[in-house]
């Protein structure tokens, strides 16, 4: 049965998932990359960007875990690109180049219309206009059975956890305090809403957090 899954989420010890200003130089916010010093030295990390070598261990295997038996994504309009208001042409084809790391149909919300657009290694963006229940049925459609991964950012995440649509929820907490940025919980009463924390796991560089809806 498809669920709908955030993995490999990004936090800091206060409770933010980017940090602030994101921009085309800052597309995680400044400091905003300090949350992802637990991923990037990971084998997982380093085989998505052609390379070899890389840390193996705790870390390295939840990120793994974290692209299993998804078939199809969910993402805010900032997490495709710093564009603002309508699409001023088709140039702006997302963060990652000619091949994205998803390899599935990626279902982003947006206020503008656009075709869809395809990319190499099976990847292909669908722009959502009417919502984000909208979004979760077409993409559980695509998904065929597997999971739906809710890539983010904090505002698309809160939005779907107020409307109790995702299901399991996998935190990275890292030892950083931004300050100020994108607050992931702001707003929101998880335990009224349903969640429980169900198991925490100690990695190399952060600390695994596993939230899942239900008793």
């Amino acid at each position: 049965m498809t669920k709908l899954v955030v993995r490999s989420l990004a936090v800091s010890l206060d409770g933010y998932a980017a940090g602030p200003d994101q921009s085309l130089e800052n597309p995680l916010g400044v400091r905003g990359p300090e949350l992802m010093q637990w991923f990037f030295p990971t084998r997982t990390w380093r085989a998505m960007q052609g390379g070899e070598g890389g840390e193996t261990g705790v870390d390295d295997e939840i990120a793994q875990q974290g692209f299993a038996e998804v078939g199809a994504w969910i993402l805010g309009r900032n997490m495709f690109g710093p564009v603002r208001g309508p699409w001023p042409d088709d140039s702006w084809k997302g963060w990652w180049g000619d091949e994205p790391p998803y390899h599935v149909p990626v279902f982003v919300l947006t206020h503008y219309a656009r075709e869809p657009l395809a990319m190499e290694g099976g990847t292909v963006f669908h722009f959502v206009t009417d919502g984000i229940e909208s979004a979760v049925k077409q993409a559980i459609a695509a998904a065929e059975g597997k999971d739906v991964r809710i890539g983010g950012g904090a505002s698309t995440i809160r939005q779907m956890l107020s409307a109790s649509l995702i299901d399991e929820m996998h935190l990275a907490v890292g030892p950083v305090l931004l300050g100020r940025g994108e607050p992931l919980f702001h707003g929101l009463d998880m335990h009224a809403l349903g969640y429980r924390c169900d198991k925490v796991v100690p990695g190399e560089r952060a600390t695994h957090m596993f939230l899942r809806k239900g008793p």
